[in-house]
């Protein structure tokens, strides 16, 4: 068997990665890793400092590592991990101006196969997480999402349409690196 191959959702909030990554996890029975912000906020309080986003950042590394292993034993062929280091570093620049040197450090040290950029046209869902309803932020996030992908070397798709289109668009990119 060829090693773990690891799918990255990325992309501004309120746009399909959890369930995109939950429903190709599904499909390709394999692991979802999720994101460890949610659970950190969910815990710790929706109110967050530069500080808490290296603590966020270094969860997810665990959590990834974790879910690594986890489907290394399983003999998997694939792990979809919903955000990844990327996120973190636009997190901190959007909201702080700065990025820690540990998430950067981190992005140099990643390996991944694919990453799906979802698109903002989904409609944005208020939860007492997300931070930016405004069409015009979203859409200011976004292209720093996919100026990041266009200068890096990993392939990415882009992903947009409803929830069915976006399962097919990336099965089709997911199929492509297996």
């Amino acid at each position: 068997m060829q090693g773990l191959k690891k799918i990255v959702i990325i992309g501004p909030e309120s746009t399909g990665k959890s369930t995109l990554c939950t429903q190709l996890a599904a499909q390709y029975k394999t692991l979802c890793c999720p994101e460890y912000a949610r659970e950190y906020l969910m815990k710790n309080g929706s109110r967050y400092t530069y500080k808490d986003l290296l603590t966020i950042a270094k969860g997810q590394v665990k959590l990834e590592e974790q879910y690594t292993e986890q489907a290394r034993e399983m003999n998997q062929s694939l792990l979809f991990i919903d955000t990844d280091m990327y996120v973190m570093e636009v997190w901190c620049e959007f909201v702080f101006g700065k990025c820690h040197q540990y998430i950067l450090d981190k992005i140099e040290a990643q390996n991944i196969e694919l990453y799906l950029l979802c698109n903002i046209d989904l409609p944005w869902v208020k939860d007492k997480l997300r931070e930016y309803p405004d069409l015009a932020i979203r859409a200011k996030l976004y292209k720093i999402y996919k100026d990041i992908l266009i200068n890096q070397n990993v392939p990415w798709v882009e992903v947009s349409g409803d929830y069915d289109e976006r399962l097919k668009t990336s099965a089709k990119a997911v199929d492509n690196v297996l």
